[in-house]
């Protein structure tokens, strides 16, 4: 598909998506920045809805940096450990805290390169923390993002990093961040990554994977 081609499908893309999901919100959730980026570091390989549950019970526990600062690895990592990989997510957010309170006076910076020097945040955490805090554009490769996408043509590449360099050429920057929220919604229901509903799709007559199973 050429440049052109992959520019229209991204449009024509954003507006279904924007008509299915006119509230593109962020299915995690939260009451601060700092909290966004706890439950964004609990989300690796965990469901949303776990970490909703998980964050319920932490978030009354802990209220501010200096609590998870002034907390032990053990104490953070028995509320969340549910969640996977709970010792590691647990000295991170530790981590983070103190960097947070230490290095920026409890505010989380406002660009990219500083979030990714927060312990165990990647490109994911960091673009959503651009997008839904300071409202700058963003693309957040999850797996649903990285699937459809690539479902709809628009990158060759399951990397996320890759997938993210390819989608900022084609996506809207005011609206990419929204874009990324109602795909997540997009995937769960719709286009699956076992049996996706091609049949009653809103894109199907301009994505060449549902074109393929005619």
């Amino acid at each position: 598909m050429k440049k052109e081609e992959k520019i229209a499908v991204a449009k024509k893309a954003e507006e279904t998506l924007l008509k299915l999901y006119p509230d593109a919100v962020c299915s995690l959730e939260y009451s601060s920045p700092f909290e966004l980026l706890i439950a964004t570091r609990l989300s690796a390989q965990c469901t949303d809805k776990r970490v909703n549950i998980v964050t319920k019970d932490l978030f009354s526990k802990f209220k501010t940096p200096e609590d998870y600062a002034s907390a032990s690895v053990e104490e953070i990592g028995e509320v969340i450990k549910s969640c996977g990989l709970y010792k590691t997510k647990a000295a991170d957010i530790k981590k983070m805290a103190e960097m947070l309170i230490n290095e920026y006076n409890g505010k989380l910076p406002e660009t990219l390169e500083e979030l990714l020097r927060f312990s165990g945040v990647g490109r994911k955490t960091a673009n959503l923390i651009m997008g839904d805090i300071y409202g700058k554009p963003a693309v957040v490769t999850d797996t649903h993002f990285i699937r459809i996408t690539g479902r709809l043509g628009l990158t060759e590449s399951k990397e996320p990093y890759k997938v993210e360099k390819d989608l900022v050429k084609f996506l809207t920057p005011e609206t990419s961040s929204d874009f990324c929220h109602r795909i997540v919604l997009f995937g769960r229901d719709v286009c699956t990554a076992r049996n996706p509903k091609c049949k009653g799709c809103p894109m199907k007559d301009f994505c060449p994977s549902a074109k393929e199973e005619k």
